[in-house]
C-alpha cells in the first residue's frame, strides 16, 4: 500500500493520458521523484483500456505484468489470465484482445465474470506496479464516458493500493459513493447512461470475487473530479453520492477531452470557441471549501505561482510529461513532436466530431495519423474494443450497443444517425496504437491518433536541442523551480529558467 498521508494535498499532478500513455513507468517515477525530493506530488496511471493493454503486454511476455498478477491476492484468479494469454501467439480475434466490455450486460454469466476478472486484475496491475519501491503518492484516471466497466475497475485500483481517483468527461457524481462502498466490502451499483431511455443499473459485490481468506482492510481514495467549470464543480460538491475531495479545472487548451463550449460558434479552423460564459470563476472554486488544482497551459514555475495566487492548491500538467522519457507515447511519435514543437511546427486543433465520447478532443496533426485526411479515408470503419460504444433500447426492449466510429450502415440500423457518425474514428484502437504497448492487433488495426495540450511553450526549458530528450524528473524540477538533477546519458540537464 502506499502512503496515505494524505495532507498536505500535492501541488503538482501528473495528467493521466491516453491509452497507455500515463503508464505505471511514468506514474511511478513522478511519485518516487516526489518522495525522494521532498516534494507533494502525484503519478497518475492512465485507466483507459487497461484490460487490452494489460492482455497485449502478456501477449508479449512482459515480465514486469507478469510479476504484478503473481502479487494479486487471489492467485488462482491471476493464474487463469496467466495461463490464458501468457506469449499467446493465437492469431484470433478471441485470442487477440478481450471481450467488448458490453458483455458485463448481454454476455452469459462466465463470460461477465472473465471478463469482471480481468478488469480487476488490469487495474491491479496498473496500479501495484505504480507503487512499487517508493512511499509517494499514486492515483488512476478514468473518463466517466466509459462506464459499463468502471465498478471492477475501481475496485482493482484499490486492491492495489491507488492514493486518488481522477475521473473527468462527463459528470462522475456516482463515484464517491462506489468508493465508500468498496471500501468496506460492500456491493455496489453504477447507473449506465441508455439513449432515449432511462439509465441501465448494473451492480457489483466485491465478497463474489475474492474469497473471504483473500480479502485485506481497503483504504478508499480520495476522489478528485476533473471539471471546467464551477456551476459543475458545486452541482457535484452538493450532490454527488459522497465525499468529493477535490476539483480538477481544465482549461479548454488541456490535452485529451474537453467539456463541450455553451455556444456553437467555430473559428476559421473549424475549432469550438470557448466565450465568457465558458469561464469558471475561480472565487466560486475558493466558496466551495475544496482543494482545487489548474490545467492546461500551467507548465511552468511562473503558472504554477500564478494558480496559488488564485487560491488553488496547485496545477495538473499533462503535456510536458507525455514527452517525457518515461511515458509510454511510441518512441518515433515522441520524437517527431518534441521536434516539431521545439521549432515550432507542431499543430494542436481541438477536433469536435472526431470522438465518439461527442466530446472536443485536442489532435496533434501528424503525417501517417488519423489527422491526415489521407489516413483518415482509406481506414476501414470499425469499432473493436467498445469502450465509448453507445448504450441504447432495442425495438424488443433490450439493450444494445452503437458506435459513431463502426460502418455507417450497421449504425444507422440501430437508430444512429448518419450524421453523428461523419469524422468519427475508432478511438479506443486509435490512441491505443500511439502507445508503446501496442493497440495494434489483427482485430484492432486503427492508425495512431495523438492527443496533446495546445500549449507548448515548456518544450524549450527542457529541451537541450530539437532531438534532444528530457526525463519525468526535468519536469518536475523545472516546474518546482528545483536545481536540474545533473547530466544523464541521452540528454542535457536543464534548470528551472531554461537555461
Amino acid at each position: 500500500m502506499t502512503n496515505q498521508a494524505f495532507s498536505p494535498e500535492p501541488e503538482l499532478i501528473q495528467g493521466g493520458m491516453g491509452v497507455g500513455i500515463s503508464g505505471w513507468q511514468l506514474a511511478g517515477s513522478v511519485a518516487e521523484t516526489g518522495e525522494r525530493i521532498g516534494r507533494r506530488v502525484l503519478g497518475v496511471v492512465s485507466g483507459t483500456g487497461l484490460a487490452t493493454t494489460t492482455v497485449l503486454r502478456l501477449r508479449k511476455g512482459d515480465a514486469d505484468t507478469r510479476r504484478a498478477l503473481e502479487a494479486f491476492p487471489a492467485p488462482e484468479i491471476a493464474r487463469g489470465i496467466i495461463e490464458r494469454y501468457w506469449l499467446n501467439a493465437d492469431t484470433s480475434s478471441r485470442s487477440s484482445i478481450p471481450a467488448k466490455p458490453e458483455v458485463l450486460v448481454n454476455g452469459s454469466d462466465k463470460r461477465k465474470a472473465d471478463l469482471t476478472k480481468l478488469l480487476i486484475v488490469a487495474n491491479f496491475a496498473e496500479v501495484w506496479l505504480a507503487t512499487q519501491g517508493h512511499g509517494g503518492l499514486v492515483g488512476i484516471n478514468y473518463l466517466e464516458k466509459i462506464q459499463l466497466p468502471r465498478l471492477p475497475e475501481i475496485f482493482g485500483a484499490m486492491l492495489g493500493g491507488v492514493d486518488y481517483v481522477l475521473m473527468g468527461a462527463g459528470i462522475p457524481n456516482q463515484v464517491p459513493g462506489v468508493l465508500d462502498g468498496l471500501a468496506s466490502w460492500k456491493e455496489v451499483s453504477y447507473k449506465i447512461d441508455v439513449a432515449g431511455s432511462d439509465k441501465y443499473l448494473l451492480s457489483f459485490d466485491p465478497k463474489t470475487i475474492l474469497p473471504e481468506q483473500h480479502r485485506m482492510p481497503l483504504t478508499r481514495p480520495k476522489f478528485l473530479a476533473i471539471v471546467s467549470h464551477h456551476v459543475l464543480a458545486r452541482a457535484l460538491a452538493l450532490k454527488a453520492t459522497g465525499e468529493v475531495d477535490g476539483f480538477v479545472v481544465e482549461a479548454p487548451i488541456a490535452g485529451g477531452h474537453n467539456a463541450p463550449p455553451r455556444g456553437r460558434e467555430t473559428s476559421e479552423r473549424t475549432e469550438p470557441v470557448y466565450g465568457e460564459r465558458d469561464k469558471p470563476d475561480l472565487a466560486k472554486m475558493r466558496d466551495l471549501g475544496k482543494p482545487f488544482w489548474l490545467a492546461g497551459g500551467y507548465a511552468s514555475p511562473e503558472q504554477l505561482d500564478e494558480a496559488r495566487r488564485a487560491g488553488a492548491t496547485g496545477i495538473q500538467v499533462g503535456s510536458a510529461f507525455a514527452l517525457c522519457d518515461e511515458s509510454r507515447l511510441r518512441n518515433d511519435i515522441k520524437r517527431n513532436l518534441r521536434s516539431r514543437s521545439y521549432s515550432g511546427e507542431l499543430t494542436v486543433m481541438a477536433n469536435r466530431i472526431v470522438s465518439p465520447s461527442g466530446f472536443p478532443l485536442q489532435v496533434a496533426h501528424l503525417e501517417g495519423s488519423l489527422s491526415d485526411p489521407i489516413v483518415y479515408e482509406a481506414r476501414e470503419r470499425i469499432c473493436s474494443l467498445g469502450y465509448l460504444a453507445e448504450a441504447y433500447r432495442t425495438r424488443r426492449g433490450g439493450i444494445g450497443f452503437r458506435c459513431p466510429a463502426e460502418p455507417v450502415n450497421a449504425y444507422v440500423k440501430k437508430g444512429g444517425n448518419a450524421d453523428s457518425a461523419e469524422g468519427k474514428v475508432c478511438l479506443c484502437s486509435g490512441l491505443g496504437a500511439a502507445s508503446q504497448d501496442g493497440q495494434r492487433t489483427e482485430a484492432a488495426n486503427e492508425p495512431p491518433i495523438v492527443t496533446l495540450g495546445q500549449d507548448y511553450s515548456f518544450i524549450r526549458s527542457l529541451l537541450p536541442s530539437a532531438d534532444g530528450s528530457y526525463s519525468a524528473e526535468d519536469v518536475i524540477r523545472l516546474i518546482l523551480s528545483l536545481a536540474p538533477a545533473g547530466r544523464s546519458e541521452g540528454r542535457t540537464a536543464v534548470s528551472a529558467s531554461g537555461v
